[in-house]
C-alpha cells in the first residue's frame, strides 16, 4: 500500500503556468505541414496556420511558445523571414535533413500563431552565426513603437503597431551545435550581445542565457560567476533517451527493460535540477534568475523509413508516464523552475499532435498534458509519503507511484498520480488534513492495455482519458486503486 499524506492547508509556493510551455522548431515537418500550410490549402487554416492543430493547441491552455530553434536558431536570420515571401531567402537547413527553408513562416507568422494561440512568444535569438546588431534590431523591429529603421520596416511589412516580447533567449545551445564555444567565452559573448537586447517602452524583456547540457554543472558555475546578474533567466536541456545516442530505441517496438530505463533516466531530471540549483543558490540566494528548463522530452530513433533528420516519432503510453514524470519534478522545485518547455509540439520527438496530410491525432502526452493543466498558477501543496511500494526490475528500484497535489485560485485541490509499475495495480492511501471542509470528489484516467499502446491515424483515440471512478472516500482519507501503467487526476471541487 502506498500511503500519502497530503497538507491541504500548507502550500510551497506556485506552480508556474510556463512550466507548461512548448516548444516549435523549424525541424522536420513541426513548423511545415504541421502548423503552417498556406493561406490556399485545401486544408481548413487561419492565416496558413491549420484549423484543426490550433485548436487542439487552445484547448492545453498553453502559456508560452519557443521558437525558432533550437539548433536552427543559431543558423537563423530573422530578415530572411520577413517581407513578401515570394521574395524571400531560400537556404538549406543544414542541422534537420538538408531540406530547403523557404522562409514562408518568419516573425510575423510566429507571431500571429502566438495571437491565437493567446500564448506568450519566447523567441531564441541567434549569437552562433549571427551579429549583435542583427539581434538588436530583431527585438527593435518586433517591440519599439517610435520611429526607427526597424520599426519603419515593420510598417512597411503590413504592421503598424510593435508586439509584445517577455521571453528573449541569447543564444542556443552554445557548448554545441550553438558554437561549441567555452563557457568563459560564451559568458562574455552573452554579456556583450544582451547589453543590446533593449526593452523599449514598456516592453520588459526577461533575457534568457544559455545553461548547460544536462549535468555539465562547470558551465552552470561559470555562467552564473561571470554574467549571473546580467540575466533573468538560464535554460537546461536534459533529454529522455532510454539507450545510447547512437542507438537511442524504438518509440514503439520495446520490452520491460527498455520500459523501467525510460522511467529510470526520466527521474535523473529531478537530480539534475537539484544539483544546478545548488550551483544558482550560491550566486543567487535570493532565486532571481529562473532555471528555464525549455528542452525536455523522450527522444528515440526515428520511425522506420523517415527521414532520419526529420526526428519523427510515436508516442505511447510509455510517453505519458515520462510526461508525468517531468512535470511533477517542475512543481516540486517551482521555487527555481520558472519555465519548462517540451520539445517539440507537432511530428517531431515527444510531440502533443502528429499529422499526416489533413489528418491529426492527439498523443497520450497532449492527453497527459490536458489533464495536468488544472496545476497551472496553482499552489504546490505540501507531500509526504509515509509509505511506498516499490517497483523492481532485474535488482533495481523506483517507487511505484509519484504523486503531486495542489490548490487552484477556486479553492479546489487536484491529486495527479503516477503508476510507474508496468505490470501491478497500484493501492493508494490519500490523508488529507486542512482541506477545509467537504467536497465533490471525481477522477480522470489515462492507461492502456499494452505498454506499447499508442494512436495511429487509423485508430487516433486507442489510447484516451476515461473517467475514473475505481475509489472510495473513508472520512477524511481517499483509497484508489491505480492500473498498471497510468496517470490519474483527482478533482477535489469544493462545496
Amino acid at each position: 500500500m502506498n500511503q500519502i499524506l497530503i497538507n491541504a492547508d500548507v502550500t510551497k509556493g506556485n506552480i508556474s503556468k510556463f512550466i507548461y510551455g512548448h516548444f516549435a522548431e523549424h525541424l522536420g515537418r513541426c513548423i511545415y505541414e504541421g502548423m503552417w500550410v498556406r493561406e490556399d490549402s485545401p486544408i481548413p487554416n487561419t492565416e496558413g496556420i491549420r484549423n484543426d492543430v490550433l485548436e487542439a493547441l487552445k484547448k492545453l491552455n498553453i502559456p508560452v511558445l519557443r521558437w525558432p530553434g533550437g539548433c536552427f536558431a543559431d543558423e537563423y536570420h530573422w530578415k530572411d523571414g520577413i517581407g513578401p515571401k515570394e521574395q524571400r531567402k531560400r537556404m538549406v537547413n543544414t542541422h534537420w535533413g538538408g531540406v530547403v527553408e523557404n522562409n514562408h513562416f518568419g516573425t510575423h507568422e510566429f507571431l500571429r500563431l502566438c495571437e491565437l494561440l493567446g500564448c506568450e512568444p519566447y523567441i531564441s535569438g541567434n549569437v552562433g552565426s549571427g551579429t549583435v546588431q542583427e539581434m538588436s534590431e530583431w527585438v527593435e523591429y518586433i517591440t519599439f513603437s517610435g520611429e526607427s529603421p526597424m520599426a519603419d520596416l515593420r510598417r512597411r511589412n503590413g504592421r503598424e503597431e510593435p508586439w509584445k516580447l517577455k521571453y528573449f533567449g541569447v543564444g542556443n545551445e552554445n557548448w554545441g551545435c550553438g558554437g561549441n564555444m567555452r563557457p568563459e567565452y560564451y559568458a562574455d559573448e552573452y554579456r556583450r550581445y544582451q547589453t543590446y537586447v533593449r526593452s523599449y517602452g514598456d516592453n520588459k524583456i526577461y533575457k534568457i542565457a544559455c545553461g548547460p547540457n544536462t549535468s555539465d554543472y562547470n558551465w552552470m558555475e561559470v555562467l552564473m560567476r561571470e554574467a549571473g546578474r546580467h540575466m533573468h533567466g538560464i535554460s537546461l536541456h536534459y533529454y529522455t533517451v532510454p539507450g545510447e545516442w547512437k542507438q537511442k530505441g524504438s518509440a514503439t517496438e520495446f520490452g520491460e527493460n527498455e520500459w523501467f530505463a525510460t522511467l529510470k533516466k526520466t527521474l535523473f531530471m529531478d537530480e539534475l535540477i537539484t544539483k544546478h540549483k545548488a550551483i544558482m543558490d550560491q550566486y543567487d540566494p535570493q532565486k532571481r534568475v529562473g532555471l528555464i528548463v525549455d528542452e525536455w522530452g523522450s527522444w528515440y530513433d526515428v520511425e522506420p523509413g523517415t527521414n532520419p533528420g526529420f526526428l519523427y516519432q510515436q508516442n505511447t503510453i510509455r510517453d505519458a508516464l515520462v510526461a508525468g514524470l517531468n512535470l511533477h519534478i517542475f512543481h516540486n522545485h517551482c521555487d527555481r523552475v520558472h519555465m519548462a518547455n517540451l520539445a517539440q509540439t507537432v511530428n517531431v520527438l515527444q510531440a502533443v499532435v502528429l499529422t499526416e496530410g489533413s489528418r491529426m491525432l492527439l498523443t497520450p502526452t497532449y492527453h497527459v498534458m490536458d489533464m495536468f493543466k488544472v496545476h497551472q498558477d496553482a499552489e504546490l501543496l505540501d507531500i509526504h509519503t509515509a509509505s511506498a511500494a516499490v517497483y523492481e526490475m532485474e535488482g533495481e528500484q523506483l517507487s511505484q507511484v509519484s504523486v503531486s497535489a495542489s490548490k487552484d485560485a477556486e479553492g479546489h485541490i487536484h491529486i495527479s498520480l503516477c503508476n510507474l509499475d508496468h505490470h501491478s495495480k497500484a493501492p493508494v492511501r490519500i490523508e488529507l488534513r486542512g482541506s477545509g471542509g467537504d467536497f465533490v470528489l471525481s477522477g480522470t484516467i489515462l492507461t492502456a492495455g499494452d505498454m506499447r499502446e499508442h494512436n495511429t491515424f487509423e485508430q487516433p483515440e486507442r489510447v484516451k482519458p476515461q473517467p475514473f471512478e475505481d475509489f472510495v472516500r473513508r472520512q477524511d482519507a481517499i483509497e484508489a486503486v491505480l492500473p498498471p501503467m497510468s496517470v490519474a487526476v483527482l478533482k477535489l471541487a469544493a462545496q
